[in-house]
């Protein structure tokens, strides 16, 4: 990650950003989340990255050390959350309702203000993130020598269709041991990995607004039809709905 900058404050504000713009790393204080209300926003940590279109938010917790990237031009709500807003120890990422929506929308665009109606606002805003279910989109990073290359590989060219036997031979290792490492360090097998890898991928094309047959090919799907029905699977609805949020 770039230099790392310290702001005491998450600060609660809007902004915009331009494709492949972004903040770099930097921790907080204070529990936040980012939303974006166009366009898909990244957050990578040590841990890996999480990424959100217009239909999830980012949980991000004190201390932790983040950079945001932007896919598509897109507008990022922040918003600083009290110490019992959040628990883990990892970004979470959220389903973004309606009304959680136009809360973050709203919030975000009152930075300085403490009027007992913004307040309020707060406070349910809060409460509707308790409430709102966890949709992860996590692209773990590995440690070990052998899986940083594969990811790499993956990351390079998600739609390189080897198998992990395949991919073994190039790293002079075997299938085993890497079906091994992705479950003791990723918490998921190879396949798994690679579909949360490609999936983040096309997200992320779909933000630059690229054909969705041109996404599944580019992605590694061999048809449009299979990657729609992956995106619904893990997105909870088809590419073509992709803006509108969850209900």
């Amino acid at each position: 990650m770039p230099e790392t900058r310290h702001r005491p404050v998450a600060l609660t504000v809007t902004r915009s950003l331009t494709g492949g713009s972004g903040v770099s790393a930097h921790y907080h204080d204070e529990h936040q989340i980012v939303y974006a209300s166009t366009g898909v926003l990244a957050v990578a940590t040590s841990a890996g990255a999480w990424i959100a279109p217009a239909t999830r938010a980012v949980l991000i917790p004190a201390g932790t050390v983040h950079e945001h990237r932007a896919y598509g031009q897109t507008v990022l709500h922040t918003v600083g959350l009290p110490q019992d807003a959040l628990t883990g120890a990892e970004p979470v990422v959220v389903a973004v309702r309606p009304l959680l929506r136009e809360l973050l929308i709203t919030c975000s665009a009152r930075p300085q203000d403490t009027s007992p109606a913004t307040l309020r606002l707060r406070a349910v805003l809060t409460d509707q993130l308790r409430d709102s279910p966890e949709r992860p989109l996590h692209v773990p990073a590995p440690s070990d020598p052998r899986l940083v290359e594969l990811g790499a590989l993956l990351d390079r060219d998600p739609a390189d269709p080897r198998s992990l036997t395949g991919f073994a031979t190039t790293l002079g290792s075997s299938a085993r041991t890497l079906s091994r490492l992705c479950r003791e360090e990723l918490g998921m097998t190879f396949p798994q990995w690679r579909t949360q890898l490609r999936m983040y991928h096309a997200l992320r094309l779909l933000a630059e607004d690229q054909p969705v047959t041109a996404v599944a090919h580019r992605c590694g799907w061999a048809t449009p039809s299979s990657f729609i029905e992956a995106f619904r699977r893990v997105m909870g609805y088809t590419p073509g709905r992709r803006t509108r949020a969850e209900f």
